[in-house]
């Protein structure tokens, strides 16, 4: 089954599913206030930094504690593994891809990403409410561990032997420019893959076979050992959804950069290499 679900597919299920509005803005305004302004009927609104990520410490969005994605699960009235959910944002899926990691592991087997956002949906003439649903009382507890995750050792090891992905923007990978974090640059060995690439103009993801394509020229084929990692860990999760969706699995650095530079040992490197 593919990550995704189109606008039509959504609509088409026979069984509604949990949804969840993860629109965030790494500046601002905050995605609640997008939220109370319009969002898809029956949607809930899960927040991207108190629900999907620890308190900052070790990196900029570290995993949440089980106990915090068991509430959310709670108040999403999610009961069981494979109780359907579809996340979206307003319109690219880079926030949204982080809610449908975070789900899968923490347990859930059955969370795709609805192409498009909110925008996809309003287009196909969607109906969109201010009205925000009751909290439910699932009971499903979360257990982490489902999906592979690395840590710095880990993500530096894959930078050898096989494809370390970084999904940051060119001039943040580089080391020209950084706006979040204290020090620039990149991993050692890591190959810059920026996240926008992954989708068109509209925030919908490319076709799967360019997406093949696309990885493929950056060294990543059926069976390469392959990692990613962004500046916090969000947009990690969008580069690991957009080679799922290509059939190409891949394990997330969760800490990512912000995580990787609070070891002064770690190296740094800068340029395009």
């Amino acid at each position: 089954m593919s990550p995704l679900i189109t606008v039509e597919e959504l609509r088409a299920l026979g069984t509604a599913p949990v949804l969840a509005d993860v629109t965030w803005n790494l500046a601002g305004p905050p995605g609640k206030d997008a939220y109370d302004a319009g969002h898809l009927p029956g949607a809930y609104f899960v927040d991207l930094d108190t629900e999907l990520a620890g308190p900052p410490g070790a990196g900029r969005h570290p995993l949440p504690d089980a106990t915090t994605v068991t509430s959310t699960f709670e108040r999403l009235g999610i009961s069981s593994a494979d109780t359907p959910v579809v996340v979206y944002d307003t319109a690219n899926s880079m926030s949204a891809a982080r809610a449908w990691w975070i789900f899968r592991y923490f347990g859930l087997t059955d969370v795709r990403v609805l192409d498009g956002g909110l925008t996809a949906w309003q287009a196909a003439g969607g109906e969109v409410t201010t009205d925000a649903p009751a909290e439910a009382s699932g009971t499903y507890v979360a257990t982490p561990g489902h999906l592979p995750m690395l840590d710095a050792d880990g993500a530096a090891a894959v930078a050898v032997k096989g494809v370390l992905l970084d999904a940051r923007a060119p001039e943040r990978f580089a080391g020209e420019v950084e706006p979040m974090d204290p020090v620039a640059g990149h991993i050692p060995g890591a190959v810059n893959a920026p996240t926008a690439a992954n989708v068109d103009e509209t925030g919908h993801f490319l076709p799967s076979a360019d997406l093949r394509s696309r990885f493929s020229a950056l060294g990543i084929t059926t069976g390469t050992e392959t990692a990613v990692y962004c500046g916090s860990g969000v947009t990690a999760a969008h580069e690991a959804l957009a080679l799922e969706s290509a059939g190409l699995p891949a394990t997330v650095y969760v800490g990512s950069w912000s995580e990787w530079i609070t070891d002064p040992t770690r190296p740094v490197a800068t340029g395009t290499d």
